[in-house]
């Protein structure tokens, strides 16, 4: 039940883009068409996926002050051979995705996970994480997508909507539009799931790389010690 639970929180509860607000970029820039949002959101899910696997199993040989550099470079290298099997077997959409595609390595959901969930479980927990919030982030674009294309491009997946063509709405396919129909489906989610997005309990030194470091007569911890108090 447990594992079922990592794999169903991305979907809505915890879901990346219309909860937790993460990978905004990506998000609005290939919402535009539903072909787009298919292929962005695949691509981040693999890289998403395997990133988690290997940061779980390497979670304890890491040392914690240069976690942060050791993820991006196991995102990045995952990052890379997606980027080398699309640009072989799928050139039109390895064009398609452009920049966005490379820009997976910084994408603020494949790092926070590892930071904040594979970092801490085993393998499977991390790769059904993976699998729930990359599955999370592609249902997201896809329903971002299948609006802007079908209204303001009177299409679906590049397939002309005759009837639709007379009142398509054009500025949907604009940037603007982008943030409007993002900000009324996060709206919607957040009305669905009562304004119940997880919520980080307390802020202490636990995992800071700096924490061996940090001197507890400095004058910003007493300050943050005055106001816990």
């Amino acid at each position: 039940m447990k594992k079922l639970k990592i794999l169903l929180n991305g979907l809505l509860k915890e879901n990346p883009v219309l909860v937790l607000v993460l990978g905004t970029c990506p998000t609005l820039a290939m919402s535009v068409s539903v072909i787009n949002a298919v292929a962005m959101g695949l691509a981040a899910t693999a890289v998403l996926t395997c990133s988690n696997m290997v940061i779980s199993l390497l979670r304890k040989v890491i040392p914690d002050t240069v976690r942060i550099p050791c993820y991006i470079v196991v995102i990045a290298g995952f990052v890379t051979l997606v980027q080398m099997l699309m640009e072989a077997y799928l050139p039109e959409l390895y064009e398609m995705l452009g920049v966005y595609l490379a820009l997976i390595v910084v994408n603020c959901i494949i790092l926070g996970r590892a930071e904040m969930f594979a970092n801490k479980h085993n393998v499977l927990e991390s790769a059904l994480d993976g699998l729930g919030m990359g599955a999370g982030f592609t249902l997201a674009l896809i329903a971002m997508a299948t609006i802007r294309e079908v209204l303001g491009n009177a299409s679906f997946a590049g397939m002309k909507i005759g009837f639709l063509e007379p009142y398509k709405i054009s500025f949907l396919t604009a940037p603007p539009g982008g943030f409007l129909v993002f900000g009324c489906l996060i709206a919607l989610v957040a009305h669905i799931t009562r304004g119940k997005a997880p919520q980080r309990k307390s802020f202490d030194c636990e995992g800071c790389p700096s924490a061996s470091f940090c001197r507890k007569d400095c004058a910003s911890c007493e300050t943050a010690e005055k106001v816990e108090a």
